[in-house]
């Protein structure tokens, strides 16, 4: 008897269960999404903005890390892994290549508006999880020295304009080639904060050369995404 009424309570359960796991999943998915201007760049598939007016994601669960922000109408934005870190500007899409030419921002700053060099993010930090760089992308690794260390340097670094910074300390290295593992160690230097940067081969701005570091990083560099099997709605 008692094991009878087991059966009956969950019998009588397994309709609501179903109901409100029916109503979970069809909420957190949406109604799709639409194909939408930033600038004068059109995002779609994968890609997603949120609603303006109620802030509703149009993305299907597990597709967070493909939605885009739109900075002031004029570009779209990725966002950054690292909380309160700034994220890529999106120059182009390619869809159908799995294709995304950025400007890391964080770096941009470092020349600009920043007063201070810390936090020192290495570019590849800040990719959420589907995103990774192409490799057929080259670094420029850029150094924050102490007096002593930079006082040291060997010929083959260039003094940079870090307004983060003392700029007789800071210098940048080019011509690093890609490293799918990220083992960039024998570049470090004692007495040096490091950040690796990928930036473009064969840049816009001509030869990829310490001389024009800045221009390489605002020419930008290519990312490619992994598209994985979207999770069960179950």
């Amino acid at each position: 008897m008692h094991g009878r009424f087991l059966i009956l309570v969950w019998a009588w359960c397994l309709p609501l269960m179903v109901a409100v796991t029916g109503t979970t999943a069809e909420d957190q998915q949406g109604e799709g999404c639409s194909a939408k201007r930033c600038g004068n760049i059109t995002i779609s598939d994968p890609f997603w903005l949120p609603d303006e007016e109620t802030g509703r994601s149009c993305g299907l669960p597990g597709a967070s890390d493909f939605q885009l922000r739109c900075l002031n109408s004029s570009y779209p934005v990725l966002r950054s892994s690292v909380p309160y870190s700034p994220g890529f500007k999106i120059i182009n899409i390619s869809v159908g290549e799995r294709s995304l030419r950025v400007v890391d921002l964080g770096k941009l700053q470092l020349f600009h508006t920043s007063k201070s060099c810390l936090p020192f993010w290495n570019t590849s930090v800040k990719l959420g999880r589907p995103f990774r760089i192409d490799p057929v992308s080259h670094n420029l690794i850029l150094y924050n020295c102490t007096e002593e260390a930079a006082a040291r340097r060997g010929t083959e670094l260039v003094k940079t304009v870090m307004r983060c910074a003392n700029a007789t300390n800071t210098f940048v290295r080019t011509e690093v080639p890609y490293d799918p593992t990220g083992n960039y160690a024998s570049y470090a230097l004692e007495g040096c904060d490091a950040i690796v940067v990928p930036v473009l081969a064969g840049s816009p701005s001509g030869k990829t050369n310490a001389d024009n570091y800045e221009r390489l990083i605002d020419d930008g560099f290519l990312l490619t995404w992994d598209l994985d099997p979207l999770p069960p709605l179950f």
